[in-house]
């Protein structure tokens, strides 16, 4: 291993320098060789039934959506109103038929016992590798103690299997608050003590955060990226374990044309009900969506930004990114850089995939809802700006699919707003105007308003099976694995959690899609989000702030439902899943935010997680801990 240099770097430790030429590339030209490589027959053939499934299912429901609204003669807003349901409607049946693959990947792996695809990595590759792979951990006015804290239990599991000389741990600091810089060198110090016995530790702190995350790992690899083969790449609020790196590195080796391999992270930790709500949510469904999302996309994926590994010639050869000509929010710094880096990694013929069979990623989850929805708003923003980059020269037809699936995932939300005003502006017409039963100046019969209740419960009917098919085979998947069954608390307690996830997240989704529909129209006003450090450890919020926050929902919910029953009890009814939910939108937030809550729902067995059953067991979760002074 090199001598370790000291350089006066804003008071970082840092090795020799080892620069990596990198490149800005550019999104109107590409002049480099074609794609190389085809699709596997399996990730094509899933891809055809996808998205065949997808659009005969979609093309149904909205051929009964016209026959229910336009059986005589189609208003304009009646052609909108079925045109917004398409498109809603076709969000919903490609989530149905990832997960319907999902599941048969799910039970075809435990049929086969093929849960752990490292077994046969490790028949390929020699137990002793001679990569050099760099952890690098980017923060910005992060909690030092609980990064630094995960790092060092890293570091002891990596030394505790033989290989820590082929791992160096690099803490990447955009960190501007003084107290947090005082706390981070302090902790980082402690951290790099413990390198002298194993894993080695590096601290690099930036005079400025140019570019920000993206502008970070740049740096790093523009400075260091030749010392380095491979760079697993971690976040704040992630970890993984040492099994899971080594198996990262291994699946690497063996393959030289890929350039990344995603991971898929189980949320944990989370103390609140709105966070246990999440990462049950993410350990039941998340890994069946995952499978069938790492079947079609195949060799053809995407990168989501951490816990991840990434072959660092590839990526200095490919993904310097540039800034966008004008002001944020579209131009600027690429804030969604993850998306782009995988693009461009596809676009010189590398390998992208994911690899969710392997077990050890996790990652933390907003504690409250005003979290989330901040950090949903940064990613508005970074996944709407996309639709600059989406033609850009070059690009593999399914990374333009996965741009414009990231860009869709926001405007799903004011889509589904439009849709509900305009199904009520409809009603409320249909109340409001007289009914001309003679249209035409000479008719010899009247013509009868017509509506197929029938039919329209129908298509509700079959809305609802789309929607909740994936979580029924989700249900259905964990229920047939007795480990993961014995994780959830057993059969009793998975199936009670499933249902009330189902009824919490049915109130909760009319808040976010508000949320999610100012994110997308501040955006598009010009509203830039900034890059703020988040609060990964609120809770607990008082109750006026929780109030002043969700004010407006609950005033428009009960607004929406006066409006509503106004029109008929019929309609009133059929909107009440979104007025219910935004009426008590400040005391389920309140509820929600409060560590007691979500203590409780743990007491009581419900949303338990693999982690925890972990902990009971006296084996620590992988999350931060403080670093022995």
């Amino acid at each position: 291993m090199e001598t370790t240099a000291t350089n006066n770097d804003g008071g970082s430790l840092v090795p020799d320098e080892a620069p990596l030429l990198m490149p800005r590339q550019s999104f109107r030209r590409w002049s480099g060789p074609p794609m190389r490589g085809r699709t596997a027959w399996h990730a094509a053939f899933a891809r055809l039934i996808v998205f065949l499934t997808s659009g005969a299912v979609t093309l149904y429901g909205a051929t009964q959506m016209y026959a229910i609204v336009g059986q005589s003669s189609a208003t304009n807003l009646q052609f909108v109103l079925v045109a917004l349901f398409a498109v809603t409607f076709s969000w919903i049946t490609l989530s149905a038929a990832t997960a319907l693959f999902g599941f048969c990947v799910v039970v075809l792996r435990r049929a086969r016992r093929e849960d752990d695809r490292a077994r046969a990595e490790d028949r390929k590759v020699p137990a002793e590798f001679v990569a050099r792979t760099a952890i690098v951990m980017p923060v910005y006015n992060e909690n030092p103690e609980i990064v630094c804290g995960m790092l060092a239990g890293l570091a002891r599991e990596l030394a505790a299997k033989g290989c820590a000389r082929h791992f160096e741990i690099f803490v990447l600091s955009d960190t501007r608050d003084p107290d947090i810089l005082r706390r981070e060198a302090s902790a980082v110090g402690r951290l790099r003590s413990m390198g002298r016995r194993g894993v080695a530790t590096y601290y690099r702190k930036r005079p400025s955060n140019e570019g920000k995350k993206a502008g970070n790992v740049a740096d790093f690899v523009r400075r260091w990226g030749r010392r380095y083969d491979y760079m697993v790449v971690l976040d704040a609020d992630s970890a993984m374990t040492a099994d899971a790196i080594v198996a990262l590195v291994r699946a690497m080796h063996a393959e030289p044309r890929t350039g990344l391999i995603q991971t898929l992270p189980r949320l944990t930790g989370g103390e609140t009900l709105f966070a246990r709500l999440q990462q049950f949510a993410a350990a039941v469904y998340g890994p069946l969506h995952a499978s069938g999302l790492a079947l079609w996309h195949g060799r053809d994926g995407n990168y989501w930004g951490h816990n991840a590994i990434i072959r660092v010639a590839a990526f200095a050869q490919c993904c310097g990114l540039p800034s966008l000509d004008g002001a944020p929010p579209f131009g600027g710094p690429v804030l969604s850089h993850d998306f782009i880096e995988a693009a461009l990694l596809r676009r010189a013929g590398y390998d992208v995939y994911m690899r969710p069979d392997i077990a050890g990623s996790f990652e933390g989850t907003p504690p409250t809802l005003a979290e989330h929805a901040a950090r949903d708003r940064r990613w508005a923003q970074g996944n709407l700006q996309h639709a600059r980059i989406v033609a850009a020269s070059g690009l593999h037809w399914m990374s333009r699919f996965h741009l414009v699936n990231g860009i869709m995932s926001y405007l799903a939300s004011p889509i589904w707003f439009l849709f509900l005003a305009t199904g009520f502006a409809l009603s409320w017409i249909a109340e409001a105007v007289p009914t001309d039963y003679f249209p035409r100046e000479f008719a010899l019969y009247p013509t009868w308003p017509q509506f197929d209740a029938r039919q329209a419960l129908s298509l509700l009917g079959v809305s609802l099976a789309v929607l909740l098919l994936p979580k029924v085979l989700a249900w259905a998947g964990v229920m047939i694995d007795p480990e993961r069954r014995r994780a959830a608390g057993g059969g009793l307690a998975l199936t009670l959690s499933v249902l009330l996830e189902v009824l919490l997240s049915s109130l909760l989704a009319p808040v976010l899609m508000l949320m999610q529909s100012r994110a997308v129209l501040d955006v598009l006003l010009g509203r830039d989000s900034g890059w703020g450090a988040q609060q990964r450890l609120a809770a607990d919020a008082p109750f006026l702030t929780v109030a002043r926050q969700h004010l407006g929902h609950t005033a428009l919910g009960l607004a929406l439902s006066c409006a509503a029953f106004n029109v008929s009890v019929s309609v009133w009814l059929w909107l009440l899943p979104v007025w219910l939910g935004l009426v008590i939108a400040i005391p389920f937030a309140f509820f929600a935010a409060r560590r007691g809550a979500g203590a409780a729902a743990r007491r009581f067995g419900l949303f338990l997680i693999a982690g925890e059953k972990r902990e009971r067991s006296h084996a620590p979760l992988p999350k931060g801990e403080a670093v022995p002074g």
